[in-house]
């Protein structure tokens, strides 16, 4: 019923069968409806399939790491962030009881006992009196324009957003702890190496000091040979720093002190590998998976409402107050007596003249709404651009593992016949410096790409939108997200 209808009320005799259909249908503004904007049938490089609804998948179980689902299964619980949010939802749901409680009945009660009396200058008590009383008041504000159930409505989409805010929370939370997992692994292979890399130059320099004294070898060798051994070691204390920052980072992010996890990820498990599919749906999978375009839509919810909420306040409105007021007194020498006052009546509130600030209300809340859908539609659109990346980075990256790999092996042989060759006299230290660099250079391009990979699937997931929740958790959420 629109609001030109509401205010059609045909004659006082009409007035209570008016009121009940105005107090059950009558609602100012517009109602929301799910916002759309067209989107490709699939991802460039992605499946025509839809996977539907992700946000329960595990994916991180793919890198087959105990470790890994350990922290993550503590910290989803423990993360201060995604507590903090989560704490959002209880004052969002507070106010949903705020925003409509409004257009109900209110009822106070008071009571109190007063004794009075006068003294004459004796010091004696002349009169005494005891009043007990006490009074009821009630009011209700008709919405009869829905301005309280727009309210609500609004409320209710807010509470949504809150819901939509903590499981975005704990998205970024697990593209953060995987990525530092990563990082932190990556950091420790990087030290490994370096280290085995250490032995091998150092008993090249060794064996150059032994060629040295036997005639075979120059101090130029020597020198060059001692100045690589210099550089790996230098190397190493940065490589451990960075371990170290990624491990503190990991014990933040599980709300614990920034040492705690030292010993325990010390333990080299080795750089994780992504053993899984690439599951990356369809474009329109995004607007029910990704939390960040549900809480658009659902602050987009709110700021329709919103605009019911502030064309309600055009019209007129009528509020019902009533009072009732016992007494019981009783002087001294005399009988107590009984005296009530009550009163009842209408209000009727009729807005004429504002300078215009009511209009101008619905006016700011429709800009609002506005904002909100290409807000949402940005949320969208930021989404596809997401999941567009990641795919076409985790297809490219990960065609580089295997050249690398050989990279490794061919560097390591060319190492192996250099240190041969310079051992018999056959070929210079040079040779073998070279050989030492490009095999160092080579496990130092493979361990970023594996670290690479790695980080580009935990892109993937995280842009559809998937793993946010345990098995046990949508229902609440979705029917908080979606209701209003």
């Amino acid at each position: 019923m629109t609001p030109s209808l509401c205010t059609r009320i045909p004659s006082l005799r009409y007035a209570t069968s008016a009121l009940t259909l105005l107090l059950a249908g009558c609602v100012s503004g517009p109602d929301h409806v799910p916002p759309q904007t067209p989107l490709p049938a699939k991802f460039k490089e992605g499946g025509g399939k839809s996977h539907g609804d992700v946000v329960t998948a595990q994916w991180w179980t793919a890198y087959r790491d105990e470790q890994l689902d350990s922290l993550v299964a503590q910290g989803l619980s423990e993360n201060l962030d995604v507590l903090q949010a989560i704490e959002s939802i209880n004052a969002a749901s507070a106010n949903v009881t705020v925003a409509g409680a409004g257009g109900l009945p209110s009822l106070y009660v008071d009571a109190s006992h007063t004794v009075s009396g006068e003294k004459g200058s004796e010091r004696t008590t002349i009169g005494t009196t005891n009043t007990t009383g006490g009074e009821a008041s009630l009011s209700w504000l008709l919405d009869l324009f829905g301005q309280y159930r727009r309210s609500r409505e609004s409320a209710i989409a807010s509470l949504g957003a809150a819901y939509a805010t903590a499981d975005d929370a704990k998205l970024s939370f697990l593209k953060d702890l995987v990525s530092s997992y990563v990082d932190a692994r990556y950091y420790q292979q990087r030290v490994a190496l370096s280290k085995a890399n250490l032995k091998s130059r150092q008993e090249t320099y060794e064996l150059t000091q032994l060629q040295l004294k036997a005639g075979a070898a120059s101090r130029l060798d020597v020198v060059q040979a001692e100045g690589l051994v210099r550089s790996t070691k230098a190397d190493i204390p940065g490589l451990e720093q960075s371990f170290t920052v990624s491990a503190h980072h990991i014990a933040l992010l599980l709300g614990m002190p920034a040492a705690s996890l030292m010993n325990e990820l010390q333990r080299s498990a080795g750089q994780p590998v992504f053993r899984g599919d690439i599951r990356a749906g369809i474009p329109a999978d995004l607007i029910r998976n990704r939390p960040d375009i549900r809480k658009a839509e659902r602050d987009l919810a709110a700021a329709v409402a919103d605009i019911g909420a502030a064309e309600a306040q055009l019209y007129p409105s009528i509020s019902l107050s009533g009072s009732i007021s016992p007494s019981w007194v009783k002087s001294s020498g005399a009988s107590g007596g009984t005296l009530t006052s009550w009163s009842f009546g209408p209000t009727l509130n009729l807005p004429i003249f504002d300078g215009g600030k009511l209009r101008a209300n619905v006016d700011i809340e429709k800009s609002d709404a506005k904002t909100q859908y290409l807000a949402w539609k940005a949320a969208v659109l930021n989404g596809v651009e997401e999941v567009e990346n990641a795919l076409s980075a985790v297809r490219h990256d990960a065609q580089t593992l295997e050249p690398l790999r050989r990279q490794v092996e061919t560097a390591q042989e060319a190492l192996a016949l250099s240190t041969t060759s310079y051992t018999d006299g056959a070929s210079s230290l040079l040779d073998v410096l070279d050989a030492q660099r490009s095999v160092s250079d080579a496990q130092a391009s493979l361990a970023a790409t594996v670290q690479q990979v790695a980080k580009d699937y935990v892109d993937l997931y995280v842009a559809v939108g998937a793993g946010y929740l345990s098995r046990q958790a949508p229902v609440a959420s979705e029917r908080a997200a979606k209701s209003g």
